[in-house]
């Protein structure tokens, strides 16, 4: 037999089927990704804020692994079949708005988990469950820093005293930037950005200022660095 007819012979049993998987291996598959989308599931159950959380999401995640898996089977054993359904998937195009970013990375996991599975690394899948569990912990434990507050002062602005307020935040704050001066039919707003020692000591004396009509000050979860 020549080498023509072996690569004959090759391609067309893998257009038929050539590299068939048993039923108990199949079944072993599929089980696997069941329990790392099980994993999964509560993984991203028990870490997720609860501003953030959302069950469809989750139970989106949590099937991605089996389907997937499932589609690695297909397309383990018959070319044609892989062929198809890459030319499917490549012109499906899913939008939906993310909430959180480190939902991204959940998504991910579950469709790194069902390729993986898929083609018969369980304990590859198995490791990157133990790695990115431990991984979300540690990151979880580090604390964020606390945001600066936002002072928004309202006054008149011809009257105003810039100098005075310039000297109650250097006296009750550590730190004081201002972002943005807004003056509007004799009306002036400062928005600034302060880390106050004593908060209500500044809020009282700001307040006494006769020429200032209004004093916010304003809690944010900003982004901060560590």
């Amino acid at each position: 037999m020549s080498v023509k007819d072996v690569i004959k012979r090759s391609v067309y049993e893998s257009l038929g089927g050539g590299t068939n998987l048993s039923a108990l291996h199949v079944v072993l598959i599929i089980g696997i990704a069941c329990l790392v989308g099980l994993y999964i599931f509560y993984v991203y159950k028990l870490t997720t804020k609860s501003a953030f959380y959302s069950k469809d999401l989750n139970v989106t995640m949590a099937g991605l692994p089996l389907i997937i898996a499932a589609i690695m089977i297909a397309m383990q054993s018959n070319l044609l079949v892989s062929l198809g359904m890459v030319g499917a998937l490549s012109i499906v195009r899913f939008r939906n708005a993310v909430k959180n970013p480190l939902d991204l990375l959940y998504l991910f996991w579950s469709v790194s988990a069902g390729i993986i599975v898929g083609v018969g690394l369980y304990i590859l899948a198995f490791i990157l469950c133990i790695v990115m569990t431990v991984l979300l912990l540690i990151l979880d434990m580090i604390p964020n820093a606390k945001a600066p507050d936002l002072l928004v002062l309202r006054g008149v602005a011809d009257e105003t005293d810039y100098g005075a307020v310039e000297k109650i935040l250097k006296e009750c704050c550590k730190y004081h930037k201002e972002k943005s001066r807004t003056i509007k039919n004799h009306e002036v707003e400062l928005i600034i950005e302060v880390r106050a020692s004593d908060r209500e000591e500044l809020l009282r004396r700001l307040s006494a200022m006769d020429k200032l009509t209004q004093v916010n000050c304003i809690a944010h979860d900003g982004e901060c660095r560590i």
